[in-house]
């Protein structure tokens, strides 16, 4: 198994249609066939001082394996998610992780 979770700090300016074009376009990456199970989430309400809350949205994607997050890194839904919604996070991150 492989999963690939992404951190996104959306920009403060960004308007409410730029926001839901994001949310659409994050939920559109749940839709690529090599995903075997896509969540996107915002910020739960937890409050301990070991959890960072300060992201905006969460999406959280399983593959079957290496090779079938390379194929989704390069599906053309992939592509147009950064080409459309690119500008609308002030900062990004990814934890990629494999089955121990």
């Amino acid at each position: 198994m492989f999963v690939h979770s992404v951190y996104f700090w959306l920009r403060d300016d960004l308007s409410p249609a730029a926001k839901a074009k994001f949310v659409d376009g994050i939920r559109s990456l749940t839709t690529i066939d090599v995903v075997q199970l896509g969540f996107i989430g915002t910020p739960a309400g937890t409050n301990r001082e070991i959890i960072d809350t300060t992201y905006s949205y969460a999406l959280v994607l399983t593959f079957a394996d290496a090779a079938a997050q390379d194929a989704y890194q390069v599906h053309p839904v992939h592509d147009a998610f950064r080409e459309n919604c690119g500008g609308s996070w002030k900062k990004i991150v990814i934890y990629d992780a494999v089955s121990a």
